[in-house]
């Protein structure tokens, strides 16, 4: 019984006893902080521009008349329908169509008024993703009522414009355009046209 009393006591002795300098010290390690992973990034939205379209346009037109001692204009509203195929080769974007606009552009001080316009298309543009910035040119040919005659005849034409994907298949655009018929008709009269129109177009 002895014996056990005095164990007892040397244990709660070594017990009380501060631990020794130089002696082994447990080191808590540091709290390890786990970064939230990175915010996703969304992609950039692409579209593959290849393939055929129909759509139509509405917009306004001017019309400049000049035989040589005479000038002439007038504006008016002009509209029709367009179709044509796009090629797209990363960057850039070929494309091949065809315009019909219909109008009743009266000029102003004399008898006579355009009355249509159609157009054999040439476009070349960037592909921008959503976006579409393009030139377009080629051959022209319009009617018009000089004096109660009807006329036609063919010109040229150049512009641009930007057209936006809505979705896979339907885009908006804008575009500007400058004809120019020299001689109408061998009327003397030169003739030309700017027309600024929005565009819709549904993609096959």
């Amino acid at each position: 019984m002895k014996t056990l009393t005095l164990a007892a006591s040397a244990v709660a002795a070594l017990a009380a006893v501060p631990a020794l300098a130089g002696g082994p010290t447990i080191v808590e390690p540091d709290p390890v902080v786990v970064s939230p992973p990175p915010a996703a990034v969304a992609a950039p939205i692409t579209y593959d521009w290849s393939g055929f379209y129909a759509g139509a346009q509405l917009g306004w037109g001017q019309v400049n008349g000049d035989d040589g001692t005479v000038e002439d204009e007038g504006n008016g509203i002009i509209g029709g329908v367009h179709a044509g195929y796009d090629w797209d080769f990363g960057n850039v974007v070929v494309g091949l169509g065809a315009d019909y606009d219909a109008a009743d552009i009266e000029f102003d001080d004399t008898d006579g008024s355009l009355d249509s316009v159609t157009r054999a298309k040439l476009r070349v543009g960037y592909d921008a993703g959503k976006w579409l910035f393009y030139g377009t040119g080629g051959p022209a040919w319009a009617t018009a009522d000089l004096a109660g005659t009807d006329y036609s005849d063919q010109g040229w034409f150049a512009g641009a414009g930007a057209e936006y994907r809505i979705n896979e298949n339907v885009s908006l655009a804008g575009e500007a355009l400058y004809h120019q018929f020299d001689d109408f008709d061998d009327t003397g009269i030169d003739v030309d046209t700017t027309t600024v129109q929005a565009r819709v177009s549904y993609r096959f």
